[in-house]
């Protein structure tokens, strides 16, 4: 039973040598201790601010590259739109000189048409011209006597009109 009762003196002693522990871990160890878990509870808060300031400059950086693409967007759009009426106005321009020109060129082919009918009208006109004073004079070189022998002729002279 020595053991479940322990000596007064070997209490004082247990209790001498915990204090001086004590005394010594307190000098040597705790100050230690206690900086270095300052340092890392130091350090940790640290990591959590530059954590947390790093999520702020993303999601800021995020919102600004959101709003970049969304510039880029409409800018595209605006580009798009400009080439469109671009392409439209190109082709309106060119429609509308290819009716010009054409324009230009059925008005061409009517005049010279109307030229060449009129030159045709002309000839036919100098042509009957030629022939009745053909005509005309050869009534005249035959004096003839008889009115039949006038109608034979110019029946005659009408047939070879229409031969030539």
């Amino acid at each position: 039973m020595d053991l479940l009762t322990p000596d007064i003196g070997l209490v004082v002693w247990m209790t001498i040598s915990f204090v001086v522990l004590l005394w010594i871990l307190g000098k040597f160890a705790w100050k230690p201790i206690v900086k270095a878990l300052a340092e890392r509870e130091e350090s940790i808060r640290k990591s959590l601010d530059e954590a947390k300031n790093a999520r702020e400059e993303m999601a800021k950086l995020t919102s600004q590259n959101e709003q970049v693409l969304k510039e880029a967007r409409l800018e595209r759009e605006t580009i798009l739109k400009e080439a469109r009426e671009i392409k439209d106005k190109i082709i309106a321009d060119a429609k509308e000189a290819a009716t010009e020109e054409s324009n230009k060129i059925i008005l061409a082919a009517r005049e010279s048409i109307n030229n060449e009918k009129i030159s045709a009208i002309n000839q036919i006109k100098s042509e009957v011209a030629n022939l009745s004073i053909d005509i005309a004079k050869k009534v005249l070189q035959r004096e003839l006597s008889s009115a039949e022998e006038q109608k034979k002729l110019v029946e005659s002279l009408v047939n070879q009109a229409k031969l030539n």
